[in-house]
């Protein structure tokens, strides 16, 4: 199969039964002062939990969902973000519902074009917690995506099947480290020392670093003071419904602890 061709999980595939959108939540950037990107998270069109929509996606329904979600959110996120800057979007995706990789992106970048969202622009996340059925499979994604000029990122590092050892198979753009891992970080020195070394090896391999999930100031000190400059949580915002949400008076604070909202 060729990327000329429709994926053959996604002709096959059965229609969604159900509507969704997307919530989007900000990454800053803590050495440059700025929004670095919005991760866009699934809800239901009236707000309902990422979880209440995809415990109706099923293996019928998986294909279809995970081309949907990617045309929503790039659709989303060409009307609000501004053309001006060089803002990230970060999509997640399913890489067992990749049928074939040049197939499968051809949706995401017809809806990059039809919304005039340059490719360098957006990140594809892929999660540590799915089990993957072929890591090969998964390496001929991350390799089709860069060659489209796509970002790739490892969501929730530090928990699920692969750890390291995927890591070692391959190396995407960005990791994301575990929210789990994080939480209470600044009273856990096995976690600080865990952590520490997850940003050395991802800075020998030229891998940039997220903390996610992050809630509490003292969080947020402890990992500045590890070296992460890029951050996401409700420490920052929360996600908003179809809607960029501020982070108040973040341009003008001082790259210290008092960047708490």
């Amino acid at each position: 199969m060729t990327a000329r061709k429709v994926c053959q999980g996604c002709r096959d595939g059965t229609d969604l039964d159900f509507n969704f959108t997307m919530a989007f939540q900000p990454i800053v950037d803590l050495h440059h002062q700025r929004i670095w990107g919005y991760e866009a998270l699934v809800r239901g069109t009236e707000g309902q939990s990422a979880a209440s929509i995809l415990d109706r996606v099923t293996e019928a329904t998986v294909y279809r969902f995970d081309q949907a979600a990617r045309v929503r959110a790039i659709e989303l996120a060409g009307r609000l973000f501004s053309a001006d800057d060089d803002t990230k979007l970060s999509i997640n995706f399913m890489p067992n519902a990749v049928y074939e990789p040049a197939a499968c992106i051809r949706s995401s970048l017809e809806a990059a074009r039809r919304f005039g969202f340059a490719h360098h622009r957006i990140m594809f996340e892929f999660t540590e917690n799915e089990k993957f059925r072929d890591i090969r499979h998964l390496q001929r994604i991350v390799d089709e995506y860069r060659r489209q000029g796509f970002l790739t990122a490892l969501d929730d590092f530090g928990a699920g099947f692969a750890g390291l050892s995927l890591l070692a198979n391959f190396q995407p753009d960005l990791i994301k480290i575990d929210m789990d891992l994080l939480r209470g970080i600044d009273g856990d020195r096995a976690r600080q020392i865990i952590t520490a070394g997850i940003v050395s090896i991802a800075r020998k391999l030229g891998i940039e670093v997220i903390a996610e999930g992050i809630e509490t100031p003292a969080e947020f000190a402890i990992l500045r003071d590890l070296g992460v400059t890029l951050f996401q949580g409700y420490y920052f915002a929360r996600p908003q419904l179809e809607a960029l949400p501020s982070v108040s008076g973040f341009e003008a604070r001082e790259p210290r602890l008092d960047l708490a909202c």
